[in-house]
């Protein structure tokens, strides 16, 4: 490589993606030095200088029949990002989780041809629960895959492709980042007094078609609450007012939290939890809060989806675990009143969930993982 400053391109769709991002950035700057960065990102992305080309949100959406009306906005950035890698001419592409998006801006870029850079993608697809044929096809896309769970490298390298299990990021973030503020001190919440985690979501769409439900089941859980009930309901900032909403008239006390930096020591501060499913699911379980996850999409994206699932399990301990440790309420089965009876049970008992919680913390934690991306980057990608 010559001596300029080297060029990254970096592709993040998702909240989750944004926050890999941006500790993969950092990793970079120290592996490689002087980085100019370009791309597609959030707010934690833009803290490490990167500065997108449209807002990252526009990518915020899920299920196949809630896309449609947002398909003319979706082809147009797929658009854009093609044309910033062309006229960029980074030498690394890093496409972050987003695999609707991602895929598509790396398979336009191989259709047109010519002087490609290096293309990386950062969170393997889950082909060992949902279509495996996936794996080909992101092989066939790309050099190299970063991935989260220790049997995932397997699916890609029998494709012919570069893969390392880097381990999960969270692991590295609760064991860092949940000791830093002391949140029952900060919202002068009283010792003895519960504090339960209220999640409904990091996409509007999951806010308003989940959200009334987990509310109207931890309203029901309060009812037979004695003690004061505190509720931390965590959000993003474009979702901050919804939320505030959503939650008019509880009888509990609300705290609404929209720094993410904040989050894990929430986590810490929490009794339990619940929660729409999704990467946050996980994210309890390394934090050791006793949860249950909900979800609902719209009927025939259900229909559609649910066909090519190949695992008996929606939360990512339960699949790990292979049992259901985690309650789940999925699709017709989320309703208000079996969640509050669920979580009442899940607050009485919570060592079942504990002793997985420890295992899965074990398995996903990885040696070196804040620099082992970077590493295997420059290693088996950049050198070859």
């Amino acid at each position: 490589m010559s001596s300029r400053k080297m060029k990254i391109c970096l592709i993040a769709g998702e909240v989750s993606g944004d926050a890999l991002g941006a500790s993969l950035m950092q990793d970079l700057q120290q592996k490689f030095g002087d980085v100019e960065f370009c791309g597609v990102g959030g707010d934690a992305m833009a803290e490490q200088g990167l500065v997108s080309i449209f807002p990252m949100r526009d990518l915020s959406v899920m299920g196949v029949l809630e896309v449609v009306p947002r398909l003319p906005l979706i082809l147009r950035r797929i658009k854009q990002a093609t044309e910033l890698v062309r006229r960029e001419k980074p030498d690394l592409l890093i496409t972050i989780d987003s695999p609707d998006f991602c895929f598509r801006v790396a398979k336009a870029l191989k259709d047109q041809g010519g002087d490609l850079p290096k293309m990386v993608h950062y969170v393997a697809p889950t082909v060992w629960a949902w279509r495996p044929e996936r794996a080909a096809k992101v092989a066939s896309l790309y050099d190299a895959i970063l991935c989260l769970f220790p049997m995932e490298p397997a699916y890609f390298e029998n494709e012919g492709m570069k893969a390392c299990f880097i381990g999960h990021p969270a692991v590295a973030k609760w064991q860092d980042g949940h000791k830093a503020h002391d949140i029952r001190a900060d919202l002068k919440i009283p010792q003895g007094h519960k504090i339960i985690g209220f999640l409904p979501g990091s996409r509007m769409s999951e806010l308003n078609r989940v959200g009334p439900i987990l509310r109207e089941a931890l309203a029901k859980y309060a009812e037979e609450e004695q003690r004061g009930l505190n509720i931390i309901a965590l959000t993003l900032p474009h979702l901050s007012r919804e939320t505030r909403y959503l939650l008019q008239g509880f009888k509990a006390r609300i705290h609404i939290i929209d720094d993410q930096k904040l989050k894990w020591s929430c986590f810490d501060a929490m009794d339990g939890a619940v929660a729409a499913s999704g990467t946050v699911g996980l994210e309890l379980g390394i934090a050791d809060v006793p949860h249950l996850i909900g979800y609902k999409v719209n009927f025939l994206t259900y229909r559609l989806v649910r066909s090519k699932i190949t695992t008996n399990y929606a939360h990512l301990v339960n699949i790990l675990q292979g049992k259901e440790v985690v309650p789940e309420f999925i699709q017709e089965n989320c309703k208000a009143e079996p969640i509050a009876a669920a979580f009442k049970q899940v607050m009485q008992d919570s060592t079942q969930q504990k002793a997985a919680f420890s295992q899965i913390r074990e398995m996903l934690a990885s040696d070196r993982q804040n620099m082992k991306a970077a590493d295997f980057i420059a290693s088996e990608v950049m050198a070859a």
